[in-house]
């Protein structure tokens, strides 16, 4: 059963801090208890979700792992053992009270009502790529820790020479009948956790879940024009099922390292070009980057901070489409620093021509005019 988002669980986002992990984690507990909540049989499978989900993002080690590997990178083996219930597998209070009206809706969430067949688990892989190999695509290989069928035991959990028996408890059912007042509700049985089988001498290498934990090399295809955020969909390579249930996906979500030039928003880019002052009062040419190389641009005379030129078809390829974004070009003149005497003389004579003109300074007498206007304002 593919096991849901621990951020999602406690209802934060992916960037949120420990202190609003732990708000978000004591509200769900205090709202999902299973003593304040007697008559609610899905509460202590809610509380057990957002304490589990909690233990692992409040651990920085262990939200780096989750962050990075999705549920495989925090391995049940290591935790409370049958009870646990990590990567999507059997046992503890999820199976034994989620499930109770599995089969009167029709639900089961990917397992079949007997035989305790589980899809497994999807897994998720954050890919760091610079921001050209996002505009041209790239090809590269990423290797990943995954939970695949034990081939000591073939997946059954029992040791080599044994095989599981039947539980006799639901007596191979892998569901027991409870009475709630008028109500005779289904469960997951708590002994097998819904497989049907118990297990008197599990195998030595997988404990008996019948799974174990490997690494894989998978090749990874990225398309040109993917985005931060964006996810490659690899059908089948996720977990391994549990007896013989079909594996999940794997998840590999793009994310883009910030560039030292441009800034991208959606297919267009931006980019900050200084340029001088006497370029921008008498106009001239300047070479720009681009991803594909150095670009020409025609600076007008009178051009000032702040001024954007587009180069149509000089941003990314779109993801869905053929066409092309453009690239925004945001000019920002630049003060001259370090002058000499000479140099200062020759900027204050220009000063002295053009100081107080409406002609050469437009900008200036649209703001003064309403800042006087704000002075004195006009009376009705």
């Amino acid at each position: 059963m593919s096991k849901k988002d621990y951020y999602e669980v406690l209802g934060v986002n992916r960037d949120a801090t420990a202190e609003d992990i732990k708000k978000a984690y004591r509200k769900l507990a205090m709202k999902h208890h299973p003593d304040r909540n007697p008559d609610n049989p899905k509460a202590e499978s809610l509380f057990k979700e957002a304490k589990e989900a909690y233990e692992i993002l409040s651990d920085e080690e262990k939200r780096a792992a989750y962050d990075r590997f999705g549920h495989a990178g925090v391995d049940p083996s290591q935790g409370a053992g049958p009870g646990s219930a990590g990567f999507g597998g059997m046992g503890g209070f999820s199976d034994a009270f989620g499930d109770i009206f599995g089969d009167i809706f029709g639900g089961g969430g990917g397992r079949s009502r007997q035989g305790g067949v589980y899809r497994g688990a999807d897994l998720r892989y954050n890919l760091d790529i610079s921001l050209e190999q996002a505009a041209r695509g790239t090809e590269t290989q990423i290797r990943i820790p995954t939970m695949v069928t034990c081939e000591t035991c073939h997946g059954s959990g029992a040791k080599k020479g044994t095989t599981p028996s039947t539980c006799s408890t639901c007596g191979g059912q892998g569901q027991v009948r409870m009475q709630q007042g008028f109500f005779s509700l289904q469960q997951t049985c708590p002994v097998c956790h819904g497989s049907g089988k118990t297990i008197s001498n599990p195998c030595g290498d997988c404990h008996g879940s019948g799974r174990t934990k490997k690494h894989k090399t998978l090749s990874v295809k990225i398309p040109a024009g993917v985005d931060h955020g964006d996810r490659v969909r690899l059908a089948g390579e996720g977990e391994h099922g549990v007896s013989g249930g079909p594996p999940g996906d794997l998840y590999v979500v793009v994310q883009i390292r910030p560039h030292s030039v441009f800034e991208r928003d959606g297919a267009d880019l931006h980019c900050e070009m200084p340029i001088s002052f006497a370029t921008a009062a008498l106009g001239g040419e300047i070479e720009i980057p681009t991803l594909d190389g150095q670009a020409k641009l025609k600076i007008p005379a009178e051009t000032q901070t702040g001024q954007v030129f587009r180069l149509r078809g000089k941003g990314i390829k779109q993801l869905r489409g053929s066409g092309y974004g453009d690239l925004m070009c945001h000019v920002t003149v630049e003060t001259p620093v370090r002058l000499t005497e000479e140099q200062k003389g020759l900027l204050r004579q220009l000063e002295s021509t053009t100081h107080g003109s409406d002609t050469h300074s437009p900008k200036a007498k649209t703001f003064m005019d309403k800042v006087r206007d704000f002075f004195n304002p006009i009376s009705e």
